[in-house]
Parts: C-alpha cells; structure tokens; sequence
C-alpha cells in the first residue's frame, strides 16, 4: 500500500490518503473511525492496516496533481539520523567510519514535504549540500531486537533528503544543528509499507541538482543495513511506533565534487528512491 499526506480540496491541512491508480483516496472517509494520519494508522496495528487497504481497493479517487503534500511522517516521536553508513560518503568527506553507527537528532521544525521551498540566509551558509537517504518507519515498540527480527519492527519506507550545512557541520562537534535548519529534512512524497520492498538493500537510490545527475547508487551499499541499525538502536531506548529513522547518504555529495556543488538560489534538488518515490525540494537563499 503507498500512502501520502495531502492537503484535499476544501480542506486547509494535510490529510493521509491512499495512493491508488484511481489517485488520492481519503483514509478518514473509508469508514466511520478511521485514521486521519500515520500516527493513528500505525496505532491500529495490522488491523487497521488491512481494513483501510481493503476499504480504498475500489473506492473512487481524486487525482494528486496540484494537492499540496505534507511531510510523509507528521510529528514522529523522534528523527534518528544515521551518519558515514556508505564508506564512498565518509570517504569523499575524510571522515571515518566508526565501529559503531553514527547517530544524531533531526529537530522536528526541519521536517518538510514534497514540492515545499526550503530557505535559509546566505550569512548562516553558503555551502548547504543535498544527502538522499532512504528513511525507515517503525510500526511496533522495538527493544532489545536481534537483527534477525528487526525488519518485523518495520512499518513502511519513504525518502529523505538529508539537507546539510556542510560549513557548520565541520565547525561544529554534533551534527543536529548543521541538518536542522528549517526545512533541512524533506521526507516523502509517498509511504510504502514493509510489504511492498522485499528487501530494504536491494533499491537504486539517486538524486539531481538542478538536472545533473549527482548520486547513483543502491541501498545494498550501505555499510550497515535497516536490521543492523534498528537492532543497534533498540538496545539503548525503545523505537516509539512512527520513529522515523534515516539511513545514511551514498556517495556524490556537492562538497567533495571538483568543482563543488551546493544548493543555490532557485536550485532544485530531487531525490529518489527506485519503487518508494521521488522527493523535489526547492531553495532560496535569504540576502
């Protein structure tokens, strides 16, 4: 199933709807109590999740050309961002790959969506670079899980861009801040559920600037893969259903490219992920 947050007509904020080939369905509208967002979907467990597939499989859609999206995961518990996981992206940055997982908090405010314009003022940085990363969504309480269950914790993908002020970043000794600017962690436009992929390790994942091709890669590249994070994770806190959990950036980043390549003013920057979506940001720079 592939959902979204959209923004319906007549209606003033984002609501979860199924993505259908009909187009957008309203989840809220399938049956009296259903959910209006992801947080109450995932709160209804398998249960909720069947019905509402079954109740869009034929119901009439609305087409999503025009709806302004919202960020695929309103208010998740917490964004946990994970650093250097593809040894080409610690390498082009000369920095190295512990024998743990790098980890860091996205603050809530850098949440933002598919086709949103992302700001910042050109005093704060000018060298603000893109990150494609593939973003994991938890559906049951994860806590002390071994590897091989960890997957089972999933409840769906979607991507993130991971936008990085890449002049902070190396001035400063945690990444938050560098990541967090408002607007820095586009996510969506679409939710897949775990069903729908397989293999978390198997998906092309790519991103353009301003229509140059700047990473092309796989997910199967990572150095630790979706079971070894969550496993890691889970053993120091519990992963809260709808922890959004972003995986690392391949190779290519506009910092270490000859000559380099940042976000400019009226850049467009989109990433994507090969059967979950493809996520456009656009920038401007303030001053």
């Amino acid at each position: 199933m592939r959902l979204a947050h959209v923004v319906l007509p007549g209606s003033s904020h984002p609501q979860l709807v199924v993505v259908t080939p009909r187009g957008a369905v309203a989840v809220a509208g399938l049956y009296d109590g259903a959910p209006h967002d992801l947080p109450q979907l995932i709160a209804g467990g398998d249960e909720a999740r069947a019905r509402v597939a079954a109740a869009s499989a034929d119901a009439p859609g609305i087409a999503l050309e025009g709806l302004p999206f919202g960020p695929a995961v309103p208010a998740p518990p917490v964004v946990l961002a994970i650093g250097l996981n593809y040894a080409a992206h610690s390498s082009e940055l000369g920095l190295k790959a512990d024998t743990a997982p790098t980890v860091f908090v996205l603050w809530p405010n850098s949440l933002s969506a598919h086709e949103q314009t992302t700001t910042w003022p050109r005093t704060l940085s000018e060298s603000v670079d893109y990150e494609a990363e593939l973003g994991v969504i938890i559906g049951r309480p994860a806590k002390d899980v071994a590897e091989a269950d960890a997957l089972s914790h999933v409840w769906g993908y979607t991507v993130v861009n991971d936008i990085t002020a890449r002049d902070i970043q190396f001035s400063e000794a945690q990444w938050s801040r560098c990541k967090s600017f408002d607007g820095f962690t586009p996510t969506g436009p679409f939710i897949v559920t775990a069903d729908e992929i397989p293999d978390p390790q198997d998906l092309h994942i790519w991103a353009v600037v301003d229509g140059q091709v700047v990473q092309d890669a796989s997910t199967g590249q990572m150095i630790r893969p979706v079971s070894t994070l969550i496993a890691h994770l889970s053993r120091s806190a519990t992963l809260l259903p709808g922890t959004l959990i972003s995986t690392g950036s391949p190779g290519g980043a506009g910092y270490s490219r000859d000559p380099q390549i940042f976000l400019r003013d009226r850049s467009t920057v989109t990433v994507g992920i090969d059967g979950i979506g493809e996520l456009t940001t656009h920038c401007r720079i303030l001053g």
